[in-house]
């Protein structure tokens, strides 16, 4: 029975392991899409489709330097999530959330991005939350911390 407990907390770590990744890569790549997107905006590039009569209208300028912003951060919580911080799957999960509702807002001025955006961040929020902390198993030598095994 003792064999089958520790079989099943390694396939669990591994699963929680490969779930963690998934979220960091997604929301790296995610990140690095958004800030290419606001040097975009910013820079007032032609590819932004202007929507007339939109209830939500917003400055090109002032909304490429939202989405660089945000973007960054995006980056800097995935390398978080690569070393499991818990503070980087709060803010992850937090994050995307506000990256839906602004891709969101952004759906009349470039629909098909904004799309995809919003599925990318859900599959983050999916990642980030799929994954409990007890999944970690601990790891000898480590003082009984949950370790992240990658």
């Amino acid at each position: 029975m003792s064999t089958t407990l520790q079989r099943d907390t390694h396939r669990s770590a591994a699963v929680a392991s490969g779930v963690m990744v998934f979220a960091a890569v997604l929301l790296l790549v995610a990140g690095i899409l958004d800030v290419l997107r606001g040097i975009m905006a910013v820079a007032e590039d032609e590819v932004f489709v202007n929507t007339p009569n939109y209830v939500f209208e917003f400055d090109l300028t002032t909304w490429g330097w939202l989405h660089l912003i945000i973007g960054a951060l995006a980056i800097i919580v995935s390398i978080g999530l690569f070393k499991a911080a818990v503070w980087a799957r709060v803010l992850g999960v937090a994050l995307a959330g506000l990256l839906i509702i602004a891709n969101f807002l952004s759906l009349p001025y470039y629909p098909v991005w904004s799309i995809v955006a919003i599925a990318l961040y859900a599959l983050v929020i999916w990642g980030l939350c799929t994954v409990r902390k007890d999944d970690f198993a601990p790891t000898e030598g480590t003082g009984g911390r949950s370790v992240h095994h990658m």
